[in-house]
């Protein structure tokens, strides 16, 4: 047995992104007494946040309502100009925002870094003596007799690869919580843990996901507009039977942000999201404002796109699901930030109310009460068809029925259908002998680049002599099932090139064997998702592992 050093506070909380640190504020307002920490699996906060952003002030504005005259960095660039682009191969249709609802506007919105909106508001809590450990991922739940959570456990460093302590070993730490807070982000590996351990995806479908990549681009100044804002759909997804978009945002000091999104519900193996993004810049429209520019950044984070029927139940004995660890993400908007922030909030003032009676470790449903019937929850059911309805339908016909459906939700309070439901990414996968390979364009290493090229720019960096953090829970599937079954799908769907099929030298070199790369790792969660066979496991690599994104 390890001796651990044991840290006792009233909240611990789990990730310090938007729900964590507005969580750590919230409380702080609530009771400047109670004593809160955040952990940050990040060498600091804001690395491993990755997101467009155009982003909702809703939530900020309650949590800080002054926040535009406090130097926040998201108050830069507010949008002024917002288009939405149907994409054929070649050619671009405008989709007038008179036929979509109000909500679907932009106005009144920011374009900006998530990340370092996050280490702005960690600069907030930490004014407020919020104590917050980058650098520290929670490895563990800890449990006290009767089930409850009581906190988690950080990981160990100075493990080598054959799991066995190494010269500088230093064993993690037990944070100890009345309450712990998990807001982990889109497929947490501690809320894996959870739900399956109090059942709490028993009342919702299951959870889907969408693979968001990004890149950060400085353009020529004379094409730079700041606060556009534009969305396209249709290709090139349209021709592979799948569906997504991209977007592209001109945000402060002469840089664009633009990504690309692919729904992880599709069928055909060879489907690869990383070129469908390459291909999706070539298009003459995006081409035109990248020309004369220059890449600085890459990156790929997995999204939440269950909705409303996705939602888990948000309590259990000791703790909560905040952010997109619970999946509060407004498809059709491509927006989580101000539900995420509001769901911390709520948390906040739960707990705050029950350490305040002197309670611990019990179930706090009245913070899933709150949730339920608050403004995320509204937003959340307009939309709660659109995703499924264009993934049941296809990209023209599904977008029509789901504009339908939120207009009526809009404006009489019902939709075209009752909520649907969802099938897993995993099982959505068709066998290979279905399909015929992609061909993908190579590279021109101007506008399109190759994938491990690109991991470069995510500045990613693990310490090698660690054990692999990308777990298979029998070796044997991959070559055995996925790769004469499915083609290999996880040496595409991964955005890092993590996954490979090399020559197996113990064979004589005639065999294939999955190579697992986990240096290159982004942390995007997509093998955890789309692996068909649900085969690999992602757990938390040493502490500060990861990217290191700038400005993202």
């Amino acid at each position: 047995m390890i001796e651990r050093e044991e840290m006792p506070y009233d909240v611990v909380i789990v990730g310090g992104g938007p729900a964590g640190l507005s969580t750590a504020i919230r409380l702080k307002q609530v009771d400047p007494e109670i004593q809160v920490c955040v952990l940050e699996k990040g060498s600091e906060v804001g690395a491993h946040i990755l997101s467009g952003a155009t982003f909702d002030p809703k939530a900020l504005d309650e949590l800080l309502p002054e926040w535009r005259e406090m130097d926040c960095p998201m108050a830069e660039t507010p949008v002024t100009d917002n288009w939405h682009w149907h994409l054929t191969r070649g050619k671009k249709f405008s989709i007038p925002h008179a036929i979509q609802p109000k909500f679907m506007s932009n106005h009144g919105n920011y374009t900006g870094s998530l990340g370092n909106l996050c280490r702005w508001l960690a600069e907030q809590a930490e004014a407020l003596e919020v104590e917050i450990f980058p650098g520290f991922p929670a490895a563990e739940i800890l449990y006290d007799d009767n089930g409850a959570v009581i906190g988690v456990q950080t990981g160990d460093m100075g493990v080598g690869r054959d799991g066995e302590p190494k010269g500088d070993f230093q064993p993690g730490m037990n944070l100890l919580g009345k309450y712990t807070v998990f807001c982990e982000g889109a497929r947490g590996h501690l809320t894996k843990r959870l739900k399956a351990k109090y059942d709490l995806e028993a009342n919702c479908e299951p959870q889907i996901y969408g693979l968001g990549m990004k890149e950060l681009w400085d353009i020529d100044p004379d094409k730079h507009v700041p606060g556009r804002v534009i969305h396209t759909q249709g290709w090139p997804l349209s021709e592979n039977d799948a569906w997504g978009g991209g977007f592209l945002y001109h945000q402060a000091n002469g840089q664009v942000s633009l990504g690309f999104v692919a729904a992880l519900d599709y069928k055909n193996p060879y489907i690869y999201p990383f070129e469908e993004f390459q291909r999706w810049k070539q298009h003459p429209e995006i081409k035109a404002i990248l020309e004369g520019g220059k890449r600085v950044a890459y990156g790929a984070r997995a999204i939440n796109e269950g909705g409303w029927q996705s939602v888990p139940q948000l309590a259990f004995p000791g703790g909560v699901l905040a952010g997109c660890s619970a999946g509060f993400v407004n498809v059709p908007r491509i927006k989580g930030s101000h539900t995420a922030m509001k769901s911390g909030m709520l948390a906040a003032e739960s707990i705050a109310a029950a350490v305040k009676a002197e309670r611990e470790h019990d179930t706090l449903q009245d913070y899933d009460d709150a949730v339920r019937s608050s403004w995320i929850a509204d937003e959340l059911k307009l939309v709660q068809n659109a995703e499924p309805l264009v993934a049941k339908w296809g990209g023209e016909m599904g977008t029509v029925l789901a504009g339908a459906d939120m207009w009526l939700r809009t404006l009489f309070g019902f939709g075209i259908t009752k909520p649907m439901k969802h099938h897993t990414d995993a099982s959505c996968l068709q066998r290979a002998d279905l399909y015929k390979p992609i061909d993908y364009p190579k590279p021109d290493g101007v506008i399109s680049f190759d994938r491990l090229t690109s991991v470069s720019y995510s500045f990613t960096n693990h310490e090698e002599e660690q054990p692999c953090h990308l777990q298979l829970k029998d070796p044997a599937i991959p070559t055995k099932v996925n790769l004469p079954v499915y083609a290999g799908p996880e040496a595409r769907y991964c955005p890092a090139g993590v996954y490979e099929f090399v020559a197996d030298e113990s064979e004589g070199g005639d065999a294939l064997k999955l190579q697992i790369n986990a240096q290159n790792c982004v942390h995007c969660k997509t093998c955890d998702i789309k692996d068909p066979t649900q085969n690999i496991e992602w757990v938390t690599p040493e502490g500060g592992g990861g990217p290191n994104y700038p400005n993202m």
